[in-house]
């Protein structure tokens, strides 16, 4: 289905929508909607597309609907699912009902196909031993191999031996799997299919029109079947032998040369270094017998140990049935031999049907004797043609689970109804993190924690990036967790907490990168105070770290002269003479007081401008005072924050894992804040507030606020801040 350009949805059906996030969405509620879904404007739909991974959704039924297989659900995909489903079903009301099975009266059987899904579904129920049952779970109707077991032909085009109605065709299929491929069938069995049969008798055909080429030419075949035998141990030696006589030839050309063509003791000696067997390989280079003008080839005794055996072969296989006996071969014999199966090694050489060749010439005969081919070819053919029957039995799962699966997918593609209105999780949302006293619920699955928070900043959300591993198991996965509530004083990358999948197992998870953005107004009305806070600590760490330093150093160095002067045995030398201290300067010591006196003074005054300025207010203008003030210091943080927990988009949060977001999906700040829940005691708790282990405080700070209220009250008499205060 092409994107629509209407504006505007037809008019033949009433939508109704409901408000959340910021933005309109669509709501489906009756047999109606389902039907006109695909006049429903594509730009009012929430999401394009969705992965099928990462997502808590039946993997099975998002596979179902994926017709193409890419691993994403698309719009046309699933108007699809939909309007076949509505076209199977009597009432389409049924799917909000929540049905964990398909009952067969909800099938419309007055079509064809709705006919064969309701007779395939019969059957698949008297197969698992349930033929009186009314209705048929998606379970059921998946495990094709409990259905089929135990029969023979199932719709596959696949037939296993045990479906041949005579041994000897069952023989003929196991011979075809066994040289050309066996495949397994929807009942679990292993049989062959069409292009295994085609293959297998064509090399059949094949090797029968070689063979007849044999038997129709003498000479081809001089000594029957065994022909073939006697030119495959001649073919062995055939280069050795070749070598041996024009060994010999040469020894004849030129007598000297005898020595050179024969292995020399230092060939002998080589050979001996190493472990020696009849197979050395060394030793097979040697030549095949000993090297002498015109000296026959020896047959038995003075054969190269390496070559004994291929010798003995050639003897008993071609040189005994076609020469006679003989324990000497000359070089003529040799030609005459090789002459002789010349035509069958041409015929070899043009072998065709190889495939076969392993069954025998007689076996092979045999098959194409029996008329195995075309019985064969039938059962393929019989088998093939309850295809349609059997193909039914997936459209009983499709239809179970689409009954049960498909208004809950709406409800979280064409609109994020189950996220917005809380009632359950959305399919994105993969558990619960506990971290940090809280509960985060906005976790989504990832694959590259990276990758996905490139795209993920944008949706001004503060993101923990989690590795989490099963207990008990290897399972990993990483979690991209929204924290919506409290503050970050505590979060920090290594931080531990547990996850709970949407099944209640438990994962241990630790915190692999963090996404920092705003959580709440809180968090940012204290945040200055913070700041101020650490940065004061950090400064009295320093000072206090360098003066520690400081005395380490000077005490290290004064152990280090202390130490040296015991191990030399020197005397302690007395310490050098201070330098006189230089003469007091009057001038300079004047200019430096009358400087803090003009700081000190700048400073009382400005802090008695400060309170005397407070003082003069009337007394309903201080607290307003005290609220202006605080507001002046946490205000800007407050704005700015309120400024972008407005922003928290879902979208690149969604967009980062493989979804197409259609719109902006907002996550306001009440709604944000019940995504993260903080920890609270329980409704009627008890709390006692002593606390054993309590810090013991010093009373020093009653003493310094009671001199700050009594300098106060003296100040306020002596200046008369009482008297304009209450208008005396």
């Amino acid at each position: 289905m092409a994107a629509q350009d209407n504006d505007v949805s037809s008019p033949r059906h009433r939508w109704r929508f409901f408000r959340a996030g910021g933005f309109d969405q669509v709501r489906i509620d009756t047999a109606e909607d389902l039907r006109h879904l695909s006049e429903l404007d594509q730009k009012l739909w929430l999401a394009l597309s969705c992965p099928t991974a990462s997502v808590e959704f039946d993997r099975r039924t998002l596979d179902l609907i994926d017709s193409d297989r890419d691993g994403r659900i698309r719009v046309p995909e699933l108007l699809q699912a939909v309007r076949w489903a509505c076209g199977l079903l009597r009432d389409p009301t049924a799917m909000f009902a929540g049905h964990g099975e398909l009952p067969l009266a909800l099938v419309d059987d007055s079509h064809a196909e709705g006919a064969r899904i309701v007779a395939s579904a019969k059957r698949i129920l008297t197969n698992i031993g349930r033929p009186d049952a009314a209705a048929i779970t998606p379970e059921d109707a998946a495990d094709v191999q409990r259905i089929l077991a135990g029969t023979t032909l199932n719709g596959d085009g696949i037939v296993p031996p045990s479906a041949a109605k005579d041994p000897e065709t069952a023989a003929v299929i196991r011979d075809i799997m066994a040289l050309v491929a066996a495949r397994a069938d929807r009942g679990g069995e292993t049989g062959i299919g069409k292009e295994e049969a085609e293959a297998f008798f064509g090399a059949v055909d094949a090797y029968l029109a070689w063979w007849g080429e044999a038997e129709g030419k003498a000479g081809i075949l001089p000594l029957g079947e065994a022909t073939l035998p006697a030119v495959m141990a001649l073919q062995a030696v055939a280069a050795k032998v070749d070598d041996y006589f024009f060994r010999c030839r040469l020894a004849a050309y030129d007598p000297q040369a005898g020595a050179a063509l024969n292995a020399d003791a230092a060939d002998f000696a080589a050979l001996a270094d190493g472990n020696l067997s009849a197979g050395a390989t060394a030793a097979a280079a040697f030549p095949l017998a000993r090297v002498a003008a015109e000296r026959p080839l020896p047959l038995r005794d003075g054969v190269n140990p390496a070559w004994s055996d291929a010798i003995a072969r050639l003897r008993e296989a071609a040189i005994l049935p076609l020469l006679g006996p003989r324990e000497m071969l000359s070089e003529a014999e040799w030609r005459d031999l090789q002459a002789r199966l010349g035509p069958a090694i041409g015929w070899l050489e043009r072998k065709q049907g190889g495939l076969v060749e392993k069954l025998g010439i007689a076996r092979v005969r045999e098959i194409a004797a029996s008329g195995a081919k075309e019985k064969i070819a039938a059962l393929i053919a019989a088998d093939a043609a309850l295809a349609p029957e059997f193909e039914a039995i997936a459209a009983v799962e499709t239809l179970a689970r689409y009954l049960r699966d498909l208004v809950p997918l709406l409800n979280n593609f064409v609109s994020f109804r189950d996220f917005y209105t809380r009632r359950g999780k959305a399919i994105f949302q993969v558990g619960t993190l506990y971290i940090d006293g809280r509960s985060c619920d906005l976790c989504i699955r990832v694959e590259d924690p990276a990758k996905h928070a490139t795209l993920a900043t944008l949706s001004r959300i503060y993101l923990l990036y989690c590795d989490c591993v099963r207990r008990g198991s290897n399972e990993k996965m990483t979690i991209a967790a929204a924290v919506t509530g409290g503050d970050a004083d505590q979060l920090m990358v290594g931080r531990n907490g547990v996850f709970y999948d949407r099944q209640g197992n438990d994962w241990d998870a630790v915190v692999v990168k963090i996404v920092s953005h705003p959580i709440s107004i809180r968090e940012a009305f204290w945040l200055p105070f913070k700041k101020v806070g650490k940065f004061i600590g950090e400064q009295i760490e320093k000072f206090a770290a360098a003066r520690s330093k400081a005395n380490e150093t000077q005490m290290t160095q004064k152990l280090l002269e202390t130490g040296s002067q015991v191990l030399s045995g020197a005397p302690a030398q007395a310490a050098p003479a201070a330098a006189p201290p230089p003469a007091f300067d009057v001038a300079k010591f004047a200019g430096i007081f009358a400087a803090i006196g003009l700081a000190v003074g700048a400073i009382g005054t400005a802090l008695a401008s400060v309170v005397t300025g407070f003082l003069n207010l009337a007394w309903w203008q201080i607290p307003l005072a005290i609220i202006g003030l605080i507001l002046v210091i946490s205000g800007p943080s407050m704005v700015i924050a309120a400024m972008k927990l407005r922003q928290r988009n879902l979208g690149p949060l969604l967009d980062a894992n493989g979804w197409a977001v259609n719109a902006r999906a907002l996550i306001n700040i009440p709604f944000g804040g019940n995504l993260t829940q903080l920890a609270k005691l329980p409704p009627g708790s008890e709390r006692a507030l002593s606390d054993p282990f309590a810090e013991k405080r010093q009373p020093w700070g009653w003493y310094l606020l009671l001199a700050l209220v009594v300098a106060l009250a003296i100040a306020g008499w002596r200046y008369g801040w009482f008297a304009r205060l209450f208008g005396g």
